[in-house]
């Protein structure tokens, strides 16, 4: 059709043609939608702005939520995490490895409950120990950390001593399970394990190992912290605390061998004085057969003096102080002046009193009824420890400052040294051992009913009542 033909149609019916340039183009179609940048951008600013505000919400929370949790002074430590733990774990051995293994985890991390109050280490606590400086007088005892794979988280919960082990010689698997029993109405424990070790090696290769990585950490050598020249204490390797090292016999060397069993204590400060601020030699186990026979003057006295020997050849520059330590049924006049006069004659620096009890008296003072299943407990063959030791414990302390002081000296002109463990469970306690003759009180029972702040909270009580 031709356009002259199509225009005359159009001009017959009306219509008429739109001029080419007049159609509007796709394109001007396009720009004459309203455009909603502005607006859309706007929004984007606002959601921005709202994720940035939740976002800084969020890490608020987190934070606050980490320092409450990581604060030793935490109310869930005390009242929520330990009977939490009796009633999820009801084996008393496993809740402890439990413990031991979440200490370990969380230090490693970072995210350890650690001590956060400013005055904690105040210097109205402050000890001199063993020509230590020490920050404050509370220790932990062994059997927590039973092979020193947790002695700096222990520390971080504001210990001025931690106490690691019993280690023996050979590894041993201690006595059949079970062999740990809560006595909760009480706040105590009976235990018979026998002293399960993984043996000392295994411990030396241990703290060694912490040793080399604080070395790389603070830019010098082993030797350099080894001699002294770090200016830290060689076992603890933090100023104002100690490392105490608890060494004991195997079960199956022969309990009427004393060269045998001096041989046990002898290999276990070869491979650990390097590593330790103190040995303890253990003679007061009641879990292990004819231990607490070596408690008797003659066999103490040579025993001691081949690990104080020992010792003074350790690799270093000052060597370890050793302690023994003793049980508290050892309590007749005749046996403690027996003891003390091992001490003297052997070159030991000092006694911790005591250990757990084998005796079943004087346990329940307030007569507390007792659940069957605590009933049991508590009458099961083993070491109590709980509360209840306590005035054992400062009457023993007394003592034994009193025949260590009237005792002729070993020629060194230092007083021997004693710390105090059995039954201390607060800041009260711990005053009055400390003013029984004491350097240290520890705490190994009142950690476990009371939580990891109750160091922290024995010496908020302390520094109130001076």
């Amino acid at each position: 059709m031709s356009v002259s033909l199509l225009r005359s149609r159009l001009a017959a019916t009306g219509l008429k043609s739109v001029p080419r340039s007049t159609c509007p183009s796709r394109n001007s179609l396009r720009t004459s939608i309203p455009r909603r940048y502005n607006s859309s951008s706007a929004g984007s600013s606002g959601g921005g702005f709202k994720v940035a505000a939740y976002s800084t919400a969020l890490a608020a929370a987190l934070y606050a939520s980490y320092y409450y949790t990581t604060d030793t002074r935490a109310f869930v430590h005390r009242y929520v995490v330990p009977p939490l733990l009796r009633t999820v774990v009801p084996d008393a051995e496993d809740a402890h490895h439990l413990g031991v293994t979440a200490l370990k985890l969380l230090y490693e991390v970072g995210l350890n409950p650690r001590e956060r109050d400013a005055a904690a280490n105040s210097s109205s606590l402050s000890a001199t120990v063993f020509e230590h400086q020490l920050a404050n007088p509370i220790g932990i005892s062994a059997g927590l950390d039973k092979d020193g794979e947790i002695p700096d988280a222990l520390f971080a919960l504001g210990a001025g001593v931690v106490e690691v082990g019993g280690c023996t010689p050979l590894p041993q698997e201690g006595n059949p399970k079970p062999r740990v029993f809560r006595v909760p109405i009480l706040d105590g424990m009976v235990n018979r394990y026998g002293l399960n070790s993984k043996g000392a090696d295994d411990m030396a290769i241990r703290l060694r190992d912490r040793l080399r990585r604080f070395a790389r950490s603070i830019g010098v050598t082993e030797e350099e912290i080894i001699s002294g020249e770090a200016g830290v204490p060689v076992g603890s390797l933090k100023p104002g605390r100690i490392l105490a090292v608890q060494i004991a016999k195997n079960k199956e060397t022969n309990e009427k061998d004393e060269q045998a069993i001096a041989s046990d204590y002898v290999y276990c400060t070869k491979r650990l004085a390097r590593y330790a601020d103190v040995l303890v030699v253990n003679v007061s186990s009641p879990n292990t057969p004819g231990l607490r026979d070596l408690q008797a003057a003659e066999p103490l006295t040579r025993l001691l003096a081949a690990v104080v020997d020992e010792a003074s050849r350790t690799d270093r520059k000052v060597r370890p102080k050793v302690m023994v330590k003793v049980s508290p049924d050892e309590d007749e006049d005749s046996q403690m002046e027996g003891i003390v006069q091992a001490v003297q004659k052997s070159g030991v620096d000092g006694i911790i009193v005591g250990n757990t009890t084998k005796r079943r008296t004087g346990l329940n003072p307030k007569g507390a009824k007792l659940s069957v299943r605590e009933q049991k407990a508590l009458m099961e063959t083993g070491g109590y420890s709980g509360p209840a030791m306590f005035d054992r414990t400062l009457d023993l302390v007394g003592r034994y400052r009193k025949m260590l002081d009237s005792q002729p000296s070993d020629g060194k002109g230092e007083q021997k040294v004693l710390f105090a463990t059995g039954g201390i469970t607060n800041g009260e306690q711990a005053l009055k051992v400390l003013n029984a003759g004491a350097s240290v009180a520890m705490v190994y029972t009142g950690l476990v009913y009371g939580g990891v702040g109750t160091v922290t909270r024995m010496k908020k009580e302390m520094r109130d009542a001076l």
